[in-house]
């Protein structure tokens, strides 16, 4: 699997976690926002930024359809899927 930019990036950052993480814990590190909080919703910066938050989410798919990440403990209602690397996802870092 060719990995893009944003789906390197989560799999790095998911792989160096030392416990199953959500994989939405770490989309505002790999796109933080770049607009005041009172921006408008439709200030073109927030849509900007949402549009990267949802390729986030697809990356996140992406890798797990993928073989790279899996699901460790799964959403409760209380908290998201918690995920972790696979070795087929530490050596698509390599």
């Amino acid at each position: 699997m060719t990995l893009n930019a944003d789906e390197y990036e989560l799999l790095r950052l998911i792989a160096q976690s030392p416990e199953p993480v959500a994989a939405s814990d770490f989309f505002h590190t790999i796109h933080p926002a770049d607009f005041e909080r009172s921006a408008a919703e439709e200030d073109p910066r927030r849509v900007a930024w949402q549009e990267k938050q949802f390729g986030l989410y697809k990356a996140t798919i992406d890798l797990h359809d993928g073989g790279l990440i899996r699901i460790v403990r799964p959403a409760n209602g209380e908290r998201p899927d918690l995920m972790e690397a696979t070795e087929a996802g530490h050596a698509a870092l390599t």
